[in-house]
């Protein structure tokens, strides 16, 4: 399949996917979400670790794209949230390792991306946050049942709750990043953690990975399913009109609650 917003190359056997849509700050569409799961569905079987990164020097996913968004019903919001359920499903199902190479913005859909990543390392300007409560809808790519297992149920509901976007350093310090680093500096560093993973047993590195990801929970595809529920009814909402118009005119919501 040829891509028109993302680019691959392969150094080793380290893949590299860069989501390439710089001027809407990679912003995830249906065709994205399209190219980027046919791109992990065929994957070179020799790979033995991936880094899923954005284009530009601004964003590594700045959202989903809310031009998309701001014109759907129920029906059809759930839908876009089962998609970008799905895709980000398949990366986390992945029997390879995948890092996320977080290089700006990792909001709404961005952040969710990188959650379904096995690691975050990001760079000193990247921003991390679950915006949608601001716009009349919920995280709807399994935000609200990846972010609590990552930086615990209290600091999850906080960012989602308010909406608001934290720093680098408190990335670091909640645990929703591994690493911080210079811009200049963060694609280095991350293939020199993926040569350090590829550099092991790949059987090895495969099995742990599934270990951890079982034992961790059995139950996803049920949580998952819930949020997207949830997602589409938001869209059977006035606030959610409200919000997604005044986002694309610059204007100020009104939220009455119906």
């Amino acid at each position: 399949m040829d891509y028109n917003f993302l680019k691959y190359e392969k150094q080793g056997e380290t893949g590299i996917i860069t989501i390439d849509s710089p001027a809407t700050l990679n912003a995830l569409n249906s065709t994205i979400l399209d190219e980027l799961c046919d791109a992990v569905s065929h994957l070179d079987s020799t790979l033995r670790c991936l880094i899923i990164t954005g284009g530009g020097s601004k964003a590594f996913v700045a959202g989903a794209d809310i031009s998309e968004m701001a014109g759907l019903d129920e029906k059809a919001g759930a839908a876009f949230g089962a998609k970008g359920a799905k895709v980000f499903r398949t990366i986390e199902r992945l029997p390879i390792p995948v890092i996320a190479a977080v290089n700006g913005y990792a909001l709404g859909g961005g952040c969710e991306l990188a959650m379904a990543c096995d690691i975050r390392i990001c760079s000193s300007n990247a921003r991390f946050g679950q915006p949608e409560v601001g716009l009349g809808i919920i995280p709807g790519f399994s935000g609200t049942y990846r972010l609590p297992k990552l930086v615990g149920m209290g600091m999850a509901k906080q960012l989602i709750y308010s909406g608001q976007a934290i720093k680098a350093d408190e990335a670091l310090r909640i645990g929703l990043v591994n690493a911080v680093y210079e811009p200049e500096e963060l694609m280095h560093k991350a293939l020199e953690l993926a040569a350090s993973i590829c550099r092991n047993a790949p059987l090895a590195v495969r099995h742990a990975k599934d270990c951890m990801d079982a034992e961790f929970d059995l139950e996803a595809d049920e949580a998952i399913a819930y949020e997207t529920v949830r997602f589409g009814r938001c869209f059977a909402t006035a606030d959610q009109k409200a919000g997604m118009q005044a986002f694309l005119t610059k204007g100020k919501a009104v939220f009455e609650g119906k």
